[in-house]
């Protein structure tokens, strides 16, 4: 086989020869990538406009929707765009992009998502020190170890995977996933990258683990609480995270716990959908769905007469101020 480490291009898999397909696709897509970026705007907008809000949790949520945003951005542009352009091309350096920007906001979210399991445990189980230990500065510090530790992780996989020799540059993918590209390794420099992920597969199982453990704690801790009421709201902080989690793990465990020989394009096209796609398009409805004070932010951001005098009132004040 050729040796293609120079190649200019990747040629990405065609969901369908048939032009009218195409564009079906296209406004598919396009309606799943505006709902996501919709939703997770609005969680962002009411987060930073409602002061009640102005919470360690929902300031990880904020950081969150930012990472969904940034996850389904990664993917889904690209593909409207070959199926507007009847096109499978994406160049090397957008290949490169898509494997660090996957990585990246991949890697921050379950990063994220650990450390909010660690702010309801510190909320429930220790509620006398939840200021002290939750205060504006350590919360700050944890979502940029989040995004410091995530660039770091995503530098690692993308220089692991792009220094493999390539002997095609056929992906069998809509975008540029990496189990995809190491399938095109014609050296044993592919085994750096297998190893990278083994060891990210045992690093994300530290953290799930480490979510169930602080879970049982929660839960211990909601079993002995004296008010049914105190339960129902201990547990409806909890939920939407809990959700949000279980999503995640669901979705890629059907991504990657497969049988060897199930290798079809629409298998993976499918996967593929179910673990980079659904939970950024879904967790702005699990939140806002599971959280009254998220409902009753969004009621008031979509109530445009509420959302223009709040807005005077607060411009008002930084005149008088």
């Amino acid at each position: 086989m050729p040796n293609l480490t120079s190649t200019s291009e990747f040629l990405l898999l065609g969901f369908s020869e048939v032009r009218e397909l195409q564009i079906l696709y296209f406004f598919v897509f396009l309606a799943v990538y505006l709902v996501a970026v919709t939703g997770n705007l609005l969680i962002i907008i009411a987060v930073v406009l409602d002061p009640h809000l102005h919470m360690p949790m929902y300031f990880f949520l904020m950081n969150l929707a930012i990472l969904d945003i940034g996850s389904i951005s990664v993917m889904l542009p690209k593909a409207m765009a070959n199926f507007l352009m009847n096109s499978r091309s994406i160049s090397y350096a957008g290949c490169v992009a898509q494997v660090f920007c996957f990585f990246l906001f991949g890697g921050s979210d379950f990063a994220i998502l650990t450390v909010m399991a660690h702010d309801r445990h510190i909320a429930i189980c220790h509620p006398l020190q939840y200021e002290a230990i939750m205060h504006e500065g350590a919360c700050i510090r944890m979502a940029a170890s989040a995004w410091i530790s995530s660039i770091l992780y995503a530098t690692l996989h993308t220089g692991g995977t792009f220094a493999i020799t390539f002997c095609s540059n056929v992906i069998n993918q809509f975008f540029c996933e990496v189990p995809q590209l190491v399938k095109l390794s014609c050296s044993d420099l592919y085994l750096i990258e297998i190893g990278i992920l083994l060891f990210s597969c045992g690093l994300f199982g530290g953290c799930f683990i480490y979510i169930i453990i602080t879970y049982v704690k929660i839960f211990a801790a909601v079993l002995r609480m004296p008010s049914v009421n105190g339960r129902k709201k201990a547990l409806s902080t909890c939920l939407p995270h809990l959700t949000v989690v279980s999503l995640l793990l669901f979705t890629g465990i059907f991504a990657y716990v497969r049988p060897p020989g199930d290798t079809s394009s629409e298998m993976n096209v499918i996967c593929a959908v179910m673990y980079a796609i659904l939970p950024p398009l879904l967790n702005p409805f699990i939140y806002s769905m599971r959280n009254k004070e998220i409902m009753t932010s969004l009621s008031k951001l979509t109530d445009f007469q509420h959302f223009m005098q709040t807005s005077s009132r607060k411009i008002l004040l930084v005149k008088l101020g």
